[in-house]
């Protein structure tokens, strides 16, 4: 199947699975994944109605955005999704339309003083499972954070992320995305003035039970670019 192809497919199960859950599917915003992906095919899945693209690295997007980005009078907006590294976070921010990883205070501040573009949309990652590699707030504290970042200049706090740990059953799974919505909600009653907060929560194995569960953003890689 072409990109193009595989776009068409994830499209059509992201109306289904909000139909099932009885939602628009336009209240879902797809996040195509192009880790390891070259340009051209970017350019393909854009060319074909992807709006969202989003990097895990950052070496990686400084060479590729500006690649994909000439192809186009209107870019697509670009997302940080992976693990950022506070020495990066000059570039990150010069580089991405948001941050979408977000994990610790430090990284906030970071990003708050070296803001290219005032203000920056950045999301708060939480991590439900204490698992080495994977990094995130704990949900218990997400809140007491999210009070914090708020007040800081030139970033604005755009909703919450999480990535389910592997291996889980589907109910197991839902349970997660539904814990990181109820974070999201306690965030919303405190800050009515910012609300709706995003959720950013599925991907290409569960972005369909995550969309039961009320996530705004999903992050699709194979699904879209194959393995």
């Amino acid at each position: 199947m072409s990109v193009a192809d595989r776009l068409r497919t994830v499209n059509e199960r992201i109306v289904e699975a909000a139909e099932r859950s009885g939602r628009a599917s336009e209240s879902v915003r797809l996040v195509g994944v192009s880790k390891g992906v070259e340009p051209a095919r970017v350019v393909e899945a854009v060319e074909a109605g992807l709006t969202d693209v989003g990097e895990n690295r950052v070496q990686e997007a400084s060479e590729k955005i500006p690649a994909v980005n000439q192809s186009f009078s209107v870019p697509p907006r670009w997302h940080l999704v992976g693990h950022l590294q506070s020495n990066k976070a000059k570039l990150a921010a010069a580089l991405f339309d948001t941050i979408d990883t977000v994990d610790s205070l430090g990284l906030a501040g970071k990003l708050s003083h070296v803001a290219a573009a005032s203000p920056l949309p950045i999301m708060l990652e939480v991590q439900f499972a204490p698992i080495e590699g994977r990094f995130g707030f704990d949900p218990g504290e997400v809140a007491e954070i999210f009070d914090e970042i708020v007040t800081l200049p030139n970033v604005t706090p755009r909703g919450l992320m999480t990535v389910a740990p592997l291996g889980l059953p589907p109910d197991d799974i839902r349970h997660v995305f539904r814990q990181l919505r109820e974070c999201r909600d306690q965030i919303e009653a405190a800050h009515p003035s910012l609300a709706p907060l995003s959720l950013s929560m599925g991907m290409s194995e569960d972005f369909e039970l995550a969309i039961a569960e009320g996530s705004t953003e999903i992050r699709i890689g194979r699904a879209i670019f194959g393995s």
